[in-house]
This record gives C-alpha cells, structure tokens and sequence, in this order.
C-alpha cells in the first residue's frame, strides 16, 4: 500500500466513477483500475464489486475509505498550514503592551488587523513596560509596545508614538472651569501622580520644581489608566496620557490642555535577529493606520 494507491482510491470514493478520477488525476482508466488492483491485495479484501462495469464499493470499502479520507483531510489542514506559514508566518500573534495604549490604540488596531486576519489567533499581554521588554528579549512575544525610558537592550526598538500630556480633572473640581492648566494651578492641589521613575513625570518634576510648584501627592501609580480613574472617582488631579483617556471622558472625566513641554512616548519592540513575518508587519501596520485616522489619538505635530 502506497500514497499514489490510496490517493487513486479516494478519487474513486469522491468521483464515483474510475473514468471521472482518473481525468482528475491525469490517468489512464486502465491504470486506475490496475492501482485498485494492486491496493486490494495489499491490503487482503475487496475494495470494490464491479456490477455491469461500474465499481461499487464494499462494506469494507466504504469502512477503509473513513479512515483514508481523515488522513487526507489531515494532509489538507497541513498544506493550508504550510502556506499560510509560508504567506503570513506561524498563524499566531503575540503582543505585550503597556498600559497606556491598552484602552484605545491596542483594541482599535487589533480590530482593524483581525478584520483582516480572521484565523490569526491574537495572545495580548498588559505588562510594565520593563516585563514587556524581557517577554520581547525572551523570544516569547513578537510585538512589545512600551514607554520610552525601557532598556533597548537585547530588543529592536523603534519610535512609535508621541503624546503631549494633559491635565485629568475630575467633575466640579475649581480647574474644571479654566480652559487651560499652567503649572502654577497644580501648586497645593490634591494629585495622582505617575511612578517616579517614569520619563513624563520626571519631565513634569523639573518644570514643576523650576517654578516652586508642589503640588500634594496623594497617590503614586505608574499606569494612566489608574490615574484616569482615581481622578474620576474625586482623588485629585492628574497628568496622564490622552490616548489612555478616551474611555474615562466618557464617564465624565475632563481633560485639560497641560502649558508645560511634557510628553509620553512608545516604542515598538522586536526581537534581534528575527526577520518580522507577514503577519507582525500586517499588525504594524494596523496600529500605524489607528494614528494617522483617529483624530482623538493623533500624536502632537512634533510625533516621531
């Protein structure tokens, strides 16, 4: 018993005539009927009874062909398998991500990709910038996003994207009613403030210490996503990143152009020497195209 035999016997099964399989498999009807032929004495029973020429199947025809057409629909799944590694890469995708970009530009772009993708199965990881790093250095994930002040080390990066920061404000709060938040406004207010280890804070600390202003900090987190809702729920005021915010403004939460040269930068992790499949350059270019249509996430006219 041979392949060529038993792909000769599942044309029959599926044609119902030996002359209709043998034009499928560009053969003689001769030598189609001298394969069954040989694959029923290799195989010690009759795959066929032959009544007024035509080649019915036997009970135990009908039995052996189940199995035969399960191993041909597992040859079939491993040749769509095959190139749809060769077209698109492993058929999965796996992102880590900071927090910031896990509320907007994340589900926005996974959407568009997925519209595209509809097989690719999507694993997304919300870690600290610094885990998204080692999952990245790791091999484990193909995609990091991940704020600017990350060790590069054992990573590709590259520029992503830029936001100015704004001031978070919470409903009926006296900076609700200005229409822009100067440093001196944030002296002696309540204030949900960033880890100090993040870049944007550190940034916020120097222009904030250049002009005396202390503002009272009553808690420190280093997601936006926290400081978002901690504002919204009456704590205080925050700095936080306006792609994180999208949601919150919804429920209420007010947002306030920020007079204080203050960014939150992301960069695009890839891991060394790993050319990027089709589908991790798909993906790119989904979250790319949420930045450059969404008029609420655009990065300031300075965005890398």
């Amino acid at each position: 018993m041979n392949q060529r035999q038993l792909e000769v016997f599942h044309a029959i099964m599926l044609h119902r005539t030996a002359s209709r399989a043998a034009e499928v498999l560009f053969m003689s009807q001769p030598a189609v009927s001298k394969t069954i032929q040989q694959l029923e004495r290799s195989i010690g029973f009759a795959l066929f009874d032959r009544v007024k020429g035509r080649m019915v199947p036997t009970s135990e025809g009908q039995l052996f062909h189940e199995e035969v057409a399960r191993s041909f629909a597992g040859i079939t799944q491993l040749r769509q398998t095959a190139a749809r590694i060769r077209d698109f890469g492993s058929g999965k995708l796996r992102i880590a991500g900071l927090s910031a970009l896990s509320t907007s530009i994340v589900p926005l772009a996974l959407k568009d990709f997925q519209q595209r993708h509809p097989n690719v199965a999507i694993t997304y990881l919300t870690r600290l910038s610094s885990e998204v790093r080692d999952l990245v250095a790791a091999g484990q994930f193909d995609l990091g996003l991940a704020a600017d002040e990350v060790d590069t080390t054992g990573v590709d990066a590259v520029p992503f994207c830029r936001y100015k920061a704004v001031i978070a404000v919470p409903p009926g709060h006296p900076l609700a009613k200005v229409s822009r938040v100067a440093p001196k406004d944030l002296h002696g207010v309540s204030f949900i403030a960033l880890s100090p280890e993040d870049t944007t804070r550190q940034e916020a600390d120097a222009i904030l210490r250049a002009k005396k202003v202390e503002p009272r900090i009553v808690l420190e987190t280093p997601f936006s996503s926290n400081v978002c809702a901690m504002v919204l729920a009456g704590l205080g005021c925050g700095m936080v990143n306006p792609a994180t915010a999208g949601p919150f403004v919804a429920s209420g939460l007010l947002l306030k152009p920020f007079d204080a040269n203050v960014h939150f930068r992301a960069l695009m992790l890839f891991p060394t020497n790993r050319p990027q499949s089709r589908i991790v350059q798909d993906c790119v270019q989904a979250f790319h195209k949420v930045l450059q249509t969404r008029d609420i996430f655009r990065p300031d006219p300075a965005s890398v």
